[in-house]
């Protein structure tokens, strides 16, 4: 059983400056909880084939990652996957204009876990479920500030 979790925000700022501070990956420490770092193993700013390195912690778990930026429209979609570890995963987040200065933000976690991580993917939705809304929460509180 598969991973698919998609969240949403709107947030109270011009799509151009969300999708830049969302889409540049060194400021997700700052607004995810559970990812501690990201290093880019290419040269900034994100394009198709850049890789970044990240550390996080997800029930209970210390997780380390390379993700590839594997689709990138500016200021409209950014899709970024690792095929590593038990959990290959595709992060991909959205933005479109929801009104005058307004912007809602999708974010969708998709994934086919194996081993002992698919017979936990119900849970494991549910988490990342909860971890995504409390991340928006957070990104929307730093961006309106």
């Amino acid at each position: 059983m598969g991973v698919d979790v998609l969240t949403e925000v709107v947030i109270n700022r011009p799509l151009e400056e969300v999708a830049a501070y969302v889409g540049d990956p060194a400021n997700a420490p700052e607004w995810y909880a559970n990812i501690e770092s990201v290093e880019w193993q290419t040269a900034p700013p994100v394009a198709v084939g850049s890789r970044m390195d990240f550390v996080a912690h997800f029930l209970g778990r210390r997780l380390a990652y390379t993700y590839e930026v594997v689709e990138l429209v500016p200021d409209e979609r950014l899709v970024m996957r690792t095929a590593q570890g038990p959990f290959p995963m595709e992060t991909s987040y959205e933005w479109t204009a929801a009104g005058e200065g307004t912007t809602r933000m999708s974010l969708r976690n998709r994934g086919e876990p194996s081993g002992f991580a698919g017979v936990a993917a119900p849970l494991m939705s549910a988490a990342m479920r909860r971890a995504n809304q409390k991340d928006l929460k957070r990104l929307k509180h730093l961006l309106e500030v």
